[in-house]
């Protein structure tokens, strides 16, 4: 490794030949009424030189140095365009663009995401960028390097089970839609990437709003949204085998194929993969299999897609995390861990004798998570003519899954099961194998309706009604001693059914040329509806019905063609999960959620450079906290806290230095707070909960500082190093910034190298190889804490997902 790093660091000091540079300019227009196109996109391909057409169609690509170029414009709804050049000096080059002959897929997204018009703070990150970052990890960790972003995986490797937050807020305040689709589990609130193994593999583009954001379908997004497009079809058939493999014997295999256009009118693609690690931490091991199939009729004015994607998960269990005394090497602390949670045999000895960083607490040798979900969906678009356009999908997501676990001195009791007797004598506890099943069917439809009056005034009216049906249960599969309940008996059955309901009018209008005024109305409408048992056996019967108002508004001003400032004001609404339902006490429902979000910023972009800085504020109305209370049978649940906050500034910037290197850096700084925050935490010795109260406190998951930046030397086109570099700081695990329950800040960097060339028979070969944490940092990325009062004193549990030191992923892909 240090040979790698050597070797990496000598070629960064590789010096630079200096040689003259010149000037690409030019303009856009379209072929048939010979008018201007702004916007449109103009790069030199295999360069990190690029620009976009200004409002009258002109460009200028500074800074070219000699040499030959391929010189690609695009622009939606029109044919790309490339011409070879050779730069000897300063040239204009003009471009008249054919409308395409089919209607593009990007129409399927356009409704639901934003531009530098909506007074949003978003970030684009293109099939470029995704597949330079795709080695087989989970979709979170391919767009980590984004502002604002903290990743986590319980196994320390990005494959299989992990998490995203984005300004602080989890997966489950984060909306995700692909195609325009809700992605987020209905009951959950969360989006579960191990379910969608190399899914990044089918991505054509994603779009980060960092905020409220635009309306969109399913839950209301309170710290941002990720708009996914999936795969557009290329122009010519084609056939791509990629495989990976790196540390812990991560294996990452697909293979992708397409058609083409067929008669400029159809189009198939389709996708197979595997991927399978053994985890950095113990027994952390995931077999994951996938595959995508997607259908087209493209036609000049509308657009058919049928999509069917599907993907598998077998997890090894390794969500318990390590104990702080363990991760510490802490030999007393470990003993008084064993005696205070009554630990014997095989499971103490795992504790004492395991690697401190990589123990998983699990012994059992099916301690598996096992789940499968199956996606449809009918994607059509219509162009009825230069003004209207109709955009709609119909889709269903099957999913159905369980995970298996031991359990030792079960009472029979628990799970609604007589005791058996045993010479004569009632047996009241036994060592079991159980699973607990999740079976659930999500269906619905999305559609947008746009209206263009005019260059200055745009409509766009949509909406979403989708349902959701639920049902968990539980098996025992075996049992030491046995019962009176068969292995294909259920010992609980809950049902889960939410019907969700919204609608949204969007309006952007342009009094004057260089100013955009837009305003976003939704109203959302849901019902869900509990009944059943728990698992805990207690009866469920919970309704509740939600109304809720999403308005928005922003404004964007042109400065000049390079540059403009946005402000906008959001108000969205948000219901509680299931947990925070199930686990209420008895006869209450959680509060809704409220967030207020105010955002301002500034952008500009160059030939050469492009930046983005950004403030904000979001502030809460009974934001759900953990707070340490526990429900009338023991159940942590999450309270309403009146008035919390996020304030902060971003910024996100790239600048090319030269012709062979280039700078990528982005910052979020942020101050994350509770006005008044009460803990409660269970006194064994008074059988009560005892309160401390905290003002102006930390909310928990939320660094002050996220920092990356990104070095990038490309010696010749087809070749590039980026040195990758990010810091985490402080995050607390509850929210009373308490210093002996948080996560200590890191500093993480990685190498990626690629290289690209071809042959006859192979349109491209790349060979690629991610160095991750190249100085072996020694971090935690996640944890959780517990607290209680015994004997007059508090004790403290803490646990910590540690990640993987220095690791690395090579990978060969193959496109004919």
């Amino acid at each position: 490794m240090k040979t790698l790093l050597i070797a990496v660091i000598a070629v960064f000091l590789l010096p630079v030949v200096a040689s003259a540079q010149f000037t690409i300019s030019g303009s856009v227009s379209e072929n048939t009424k010979h008018t201007s196109l702004p916007g449109a996109s103009i790069s030199l391909k295999n360069t990190s030189i690029g620009v976009s057409s200004d409002t009258n169609g002109a460009y200028q690509l500074k800074n070219v140095k000699a040499g030959k170029y391929v010189l690609t414009v695009s622009f939606v709804g029109y044919e790309t365009q490339h011409k070879t050049i050779e730069v000897k000096g300063d040239q204009q080059i003009y471009f008249n663009l054919e409308p395409s002959a089919y209607l593009a897929d990007e129409v399927i997204v356009m409704a639901t995401r934003a531009t530098e018009k909506s007074g949003t703070t978003y970030k684009n990150v293109s099939k470029t960028d995704i597949e330079a970052n795709n080695f087989g990890q989970d979709l979170p960790f391919i767009i980590n390097n984004t502002p604002g972003v903290v990743v986590t995986s319980d196994a320390g490797t990005g494959v299989g089970y992990t998490g995203i937050r984005i300004r602080g807020s989890d997966a489950t305040r984060v909306n995700v839609t692909v195609n325009g689709i809700p992605l987020n589990d209905s009951e959950s609130q969360g989006s579960f990437w191990v379910n969608m193994p190399d899914f990044a593999s089918s991505v054509e583009s994603i779009q980060i709003q960092r905020g409220v954001g635009t309306s969109t379908n399913g839950a209301g997004a309170f710290g941002g949204s990720l708009n996914i497009q999936t795969s557009a079809p290329g122009l010519e058939p084609y056939a791509e085998v990629n495989s990976t493999y790196g540390s812990f014997n991560t294996l990452k295999n697909t293979v992708k194929i397409g058609t083409g256009l067929i008669d400029n009118k159809f189009s198939f693609d389709g996708r197979l993969s595997r991927i399978q690690s053994d985890g950095y931490v113990d027994r952390g091991a995931s077999l994951l299999k996938s595959y995508f199939l997607s259908g087209a009729y493209h036609g000049k004015t509308d657009l058919l897609r049928i999509n069917v994607f599907s993907g598998s998960e077998k997890t090894y269990q390794s969500w318990n995390g390590v104990p702080e005394a363990k991760l510490r090497g802490d030999v007393q602390g470990i003993n008084d861990y064993i005696e205070r949670n009554g630990i014997t045999g095989a499971d103490a000895t795992n504790l004492l004798t395991a690697d401190n960083r990589k123990y998983n607490s699990f012994l059992y040798k099916d301690q598996n998570d096992n789940y499968w979900q199956d996606h449809y969906q009918v994607l059509y678009a219509k162009q009825f003519n230069d003004k209207f356009s109709f955009n709609g999908a119909l889709h269903y997501t099957y999913g159905r899954g369980y995970y298996e676990e031991f359990k030792a001195g079960q009472k029979f009791a628990d799970y609604g099961l007589e005791n058996p007797m045993i010479n004569g004598a009632p047996v009241l506890t036994t060592d079991l194998v159980r699973r607990r099943w999740l079976n659930n069917n999500f269906y619905g439809a999305t559609y947008s309706f746009n209206y263009k009056a005019s260059s200055q005034l745009n409509f766009t009216v949509g909406g979403a009604y989708n349902q959701y049906r639920g049902k968990h249960y539980g098996q025992i599969n075996w049992s030491q001693i046995s019962s009176n309940l068969n292995n294909s008996a259920h010992y609980y059955d809950g049902d889960g059914n939410k019907n969700d309901f919204n609608i949204y009018a969007k309006v952007a209008y342009s009094p004057v040329e260089k100013l955009n005024l837009f305003a976003d109305l939704q109203y959302r409408r849901l019902n869900y509806d509990i009944t059943g048992n728990d698992n805990d056996l207690l009866p469920l019967n919970i309704h509740d019905k939600l109304n809720f108002f999403n308005p928005k508004l922003g404004a964007s001003y042109f400065i000049n063609p390079k540059s403009n400032l946005y402000a906008s004001f959001s108000i969205a609404n948000k219901e509680g999960n299931r947990d925070d339902y199930v686990n209420a006490n008895a006869g209450t429902v959680p509060h809704p959620e409220r967030l207020y979000n105010v955002e301002a910023g500034y952008r500009i972009k160059d030939a050469q450079y492009s930046a983005g800085v950004n403030v904000y504020g979001m502030f809460y109305k009974d934001q759900l906290v953990v707070t340490g209370k526990l429900s009338d049978v023991g159940a942590s649940i999450r309270q309403n806290v009146p008035n919390s906050s996020r304030i902060g500034v971003e910024f996100d910037g790239s600048y090319t230095l030269s012709r062979h290197f280039l700078i990528n850096a982005n910052a979020a700084l942020s101050r994350n707070k509770i006005k008044d925050f009460s803990e409660f935490i269970y006194n064994y010795d008074t059988k009560k909960e005892d309160t401390y109260n905290y003002t102006n406190t930390n909310i928990s998951f939320s660094p002050d500082a996220v920092v990356f930046g990104e070095l990038v030397y490309k010696p010749f086109t087809s070749f590039a190093i980026a040195l990758q570099s990010k810091y985490v700081s402080t995050q607390y695990m509850d929210n009373t910034k308490n210093e002996g329950r948080k996560l200590n800040g890191y500093w993480v960097n990685n190498v990626r190298l690629g290289y690209d060339f071809s042959f006859k028979g192979v349109k491209n070969m790349n060979v690629g190889l991610l160095v991750n944490n190249i100085f072996d940092k020694k971090y935690e990325s996640n944890g959780y804490t517990y607290g209680s009062y015994s004997g007059g004193n508090r004790v403290t549990e803490n646990f910590y997902f540690p990640q993987a030191g220095t690791n690395l992923l090579l990978s060969l892909n193959v496109k004919f």
